[in-house]
């Protein structure tokens, strides 16, 4: 019996569990089975590795090949599980050193002619493979993925000859050295989102920048063509800068859901907009073999869901819990995944189905009040709840947008005070304002005694919940230390009792 050592799809995160390929030749006809859950792709490894090891001058052999993916309960899917498979036949029949195998871990698919190809899902193995003391093999092409982890000692091959080549010690792999660029720099595609394109709209920049110091929800009101998606396309390129942690954890996410990882994008926030055509498995992840969904590909950084009122209602309530917990557990009856959800929700809609109404620029509005309570009403009152900051966003005056003397301020110069927010955040929290728990609210959102009577009585004119309440609270501590305040003054709390007053 041979045994080499693969890496399964990731799961509960950025956990990627380990798999232990073992190879046993016996007597029999000549064939080969493969156990332990194997889906499709998995089975049909067996052809592709028959045809890898003769195309690259090794003998398959002429036995019973039984291989066997351990853990035998944990399903098995995806293609990169043939380098390990084909490296254990070649050390159970001794065509290869068993004792080469000993220090490394293989992941890839492998060509009909023997040669290596990309699998995704990258990261979290060579996660796994650096803490468990391991050199990880991956194909080239996945070479840039892996090296964007720190002294994870992970090795590039083209081909399964050149891995032999390496266990012999005649043609050493490469290490992946591909280092992530200089953090702070910015990639065209940043550059052209900037928040000096956006010409008035204070009320809206001022939330924005609110939101992004704090880490709250926003939802913007306001006709088309005001700028709301514009908006939403920008609170990206002010927010944090992502640490190391932060990064790893999205990118895994990325990774395993087959998405682009290299150096030019890492550390850069994640921007999902899905269409609101998309199901319930779409936007939080599912599937008979859960997989994540676009909550978690959202995951440390904005998840903007335009046209709110046209997502199905179904839709919008599953988003409910992931908001308050920043994670997704998805149950099926012979499996659990969880997966990271700590998204930034920016929502837009139009204040009535015809999307002028309140439009003091033109007076084409023909709903109803009928029609504009049931067009609100496809938005629940439990989401709105969560949503912390909700603003509307006029349509501006051509005047202002022609105006080329108006020098607004840029992203980075926000991005900066943004940043220096929310590391007073970090060092008082130990997280972000929108993460205060129970306690830290009573403890750093205290208020006077006037505030607290002023909070009391917007509350009861609003009819404001009790999450409300606290949302206001959070909130204010976040203008709060924008303002560089140690507490929360009375014009942190009216700017964010402000916020709580659209009409829906």
């Amino acid at each position: 019996m041979s045994l080499a050592i693969a890496y399964s799809r990731a799961q509960v995160g950025i956990h990627a569990p380990e798999v232990r390929v073992e190879v046993h030749l016996a007597g029999g006809l000549p064939g080969m089975s493969i156990v332990g859950l194997p889906e499709t792709a998995v089975k049909e490894s067996r052809d592709r590795v028959r045809a890898a090891l003769q195309n690259s001058a090794f003998e398959v052999p002429a036995r019973r090949i039984t291989v066997s993916l351990a853990p035998a309960d944990l399903p098995k899917e995806g293609s990169r599980f043939d380098l390990a498979i084909a490296m254990g036949i070649l050390a159970a029949s001794r065509q290869v050193n068993a004792e080469a195998l000993a220090g490394y871990e293989l992941m890839g698919e492998l060509s009909l002619s023997g040669q290596l190809r990309a699998t995704g899902g990258v990261l979290p193995a060579a996660l796994a493979a650096r803490k468990a003391g391991r050199r990880l093999i991956i194909p080239r092409q996945d070479a840039a993925e892996a090296a964007l982890i720190a002294d994870a000692g992970s090795l590039a091959a083209d081909s399964l000859l050149a891995v032999c080549r390496h266990l012999y010690q005649r043609e050493l792999l490469p290490d992946c050295t591909a280092l992530p660029p200089p953090e702070g720099q910015l990639e065209p595609a940043d550059r052209q989102t900037d928040m000096a394109d956006v010409r008035g709209q204070h009320m809206a920049r001022r939330a924005l920048e609110v939101a992004a110091a704090g880490g709250h929800n926003l939802l913007m009101v306001g006709p088309p063509g005001s700028g709301k998606t514009m908006l939403a396309g920008r609170l990206a390129g002010i927010l944090p800068p992502m640490t190391d942690s932060q990064a790893l954890e999205a990118a895994a996410v990325a990774s395993i859901c087959g998405q682009p990882l290299t150096a030019a994008n890492w550390k850069q926030r994640p921007y999902r907009k899905p269409h609101h055509s998309c199901s319930g498995v779409a936007l939080v992840g599912g599937g008979s073999h859960p997989r994540p969904g676009e909550i978690s590909l959202a995951h440390q950084g904005v998840l903007f869901l335009d046209e709110l009122p046209e997502f199905d209602r179904r839709v919008l309530e599953v988003l409910r819990e992931p908001m308050e917990s920043g994670r997704i557990v998805i149950s099926r009856a012979a499996r659990q995944a969880e997966f990271p959800a700590r998204f930034q929700l920016i929502t837009a809609m139009n204040p009535c189905p015809c999307g002028y109404a309140g439009d003091g620029h033109s007076g084409r509005c023909c709903c109803s009040s009928a029609q504009i309570a049931r067009y609100h009403s496809r938005v629940s009152g439990p989401l709105l709840d969560r949503i912390d900051l909700q603003i509307e966003v006029p349509r501006q005056h051509q005047r202002i947008l022609q105006d080329t003397t108006l020098k607004p301020e840029c992203s980075r110069v926000i991005q900066a005070r943004v940043s220096t927010a929310y590391q007073r955040q970090w060092q008082r929290n130990g997280g972000s304002n929108t993460e205060l728990s129970n306690q830290q609210i009573g403890l750093h959102c205290r208020l006077s005694d006037s505030d607290q009577k002023m909070l009391e009585t917007a509350c009861e004119r609003l009819h404001l919940s009790a999450r409300a309440w606290q949302r206001i609270l959070k909130v204010a501590r976040t203008i709060a230390d924008l303002d560089a305040s140690e507490q929360i003054q009375t014009a942190h709390l009216s700017e964010a009792i402000g916020y709580r007053r659209l009409n829906l």
